[in-house]
């Protein structure tokens, strides 16, 4: 798994294998919720293609609540 933080607020994440995704993302989510503080949307986790995500503070999403949607 390779995590590069793009900005504050969103990590993007590569996966080498499908066993690694279910751990790494929730390591991402709970990574954004430590940075809550003074935020006030919830994460959205977006599939960009196999092995591609991005965990995001997006406005859309409400507050206390973790949604997931795919780019293409």
């Amino acid at each position: 798994m390779t995590i590069t933080t793009i900005a504050r607020g969103e990590i993007h994440l590569t996966f080498a294998n499908g066993q690694e995704v279910h751990d790494g993302l929730d390591q991402a989510v709970n990574t954004l919720i430590e940075d809550a503080a003074d935020v006030d949307c919830g994460i959205l986790v977006t599939r960009h293609e196999p092995g591609s995500y991005t965990v995001a503070f997006d406005e859309s999403v409400p507050f206390g609540q973790t949604r997931e949607a795919f780019a293409a």
